[in-house]
């Protein structure tokens, strides 16, 4: 099986420092991995094309194109060009609860509609100059670990402010899109309860639908893919992650992660979606 010590390295080295950024990367760091991030992060294009999976949608990005990435959803790289470079900032779900209540508050599962922004070319320095300023501050090594913890917070706070004015002529387009608005909702729910709730009975009565009319306003803005075949993939990228991350972990454990009452009950679900059981998955030289 595929792992990516690497992967597992940079999301304990965000938790531990709060940010993590990376001005220049080259091409895909983690080719054909399923991504997704405790926190949010935040990708700019510098140069070149690439193409990416998020959360089911497929999506292009080139260069100034801003990529925000929430927290717990899945990013797949698909192609990209020779020259393709990118900036990544990410923020650790630990920093993310002090600034949850301002920071990508206002409508956050927009995002998940439409997750990349074009911007000017000066408009990507002020976000490189702001990234870089998150570096410095983050690698500083000081005994004020709280005066270090609201200086992260004020400058976190600015980044938002660039991010939020950018988006506002696509928010503004996003706020008249009521079926692309449902769609994004959707998968942060999807995201928050999978482990309780794997029916679309529970996500269409949260959204305030019923279920059979929700399922078909779900088919339209998803291009064919069900709500219920949204949430299996889902449930089972997020189990294939786990078995990635320790492939030493029994598929009883992962079971039992993702809230399912029984590994019998577990791996019948992600045959039923993947056309394998879990035990064939961790075997596979991916």
């Amino acid at each position: 099986m595929r792992t990516f010590p690497e992967y597992n390295k940079l999301i304990q080295n965000i938790e531990q420092r709060g940010v993590d950024v990376n001005n220049e990367i080259h091409g895909f760091a983690f080719p054909g991995a399923n991504l997704s991030f405790p926190g949010i992060a935040i990708h700019l294009c510098l140069r070149g094309t690439a193409r990416f999976v998020y959360d089911m949608q497929e999506i292009t990005v080139e260069k100034n194109n801003l990529l925000v990435m929430m927290p717990g959803h899945f990013m797949r790289a698909v192609e990209c060009s020779d020259d393709f470079t990118y900036a990544r900032t990410v923020v650790s779900s630990e920093l993310l609860k002090d600034i949850n209540a301002y920071l990508f508050s206002h409508d956050s599962y927009k995002f998940n509609s439409a997750p990349t922004c074009q911007l000017t070319d000066e408009q990507a320095d002020r976000v490189m100059a702001n990234a870089k300023l998150l570096a410095a501050i983050a690698m500083h090594d000081t005994t004020d670990l709280q005066l270090r913890r609201q200086m992260l917070l004020t400058q976190l706070a600015v980044g938002y402010e660039f991010v939020n004015y950018y988006w506002k002529e696509q928010d503004r387009q996003w706020r008249d899109n009521q079926t692309a608005a449902l769609y994004a909702h959707f998968c942060d729910l999807v995201v928050a309860h999978h482990r309780e709730h794997r029916d679309v009975q529970f996500y269409a009565a949260q959204l305030g639908y019923s279920t059979r009319y929700f399922s078909k306003l779900f088919l339209k803005v998803s291009h064919g893919i069900s709500a219920l075949d949204y949430i299996g993939q889902h449930v089972c990228t997020r189990a294939k992650r786990i078995m990635d991350t320790d492939p030493h972990l029994s598929v009883k454990a992962t079971a039992l992660e993702l809230g399912f009452p029984t590994t019998g009950n577990f791996c019948r679900y992600f045959k039923r979606v993947t056309g394998i059981y879990p035990q064939e998955y961790k075997k596979q030289d991916n």
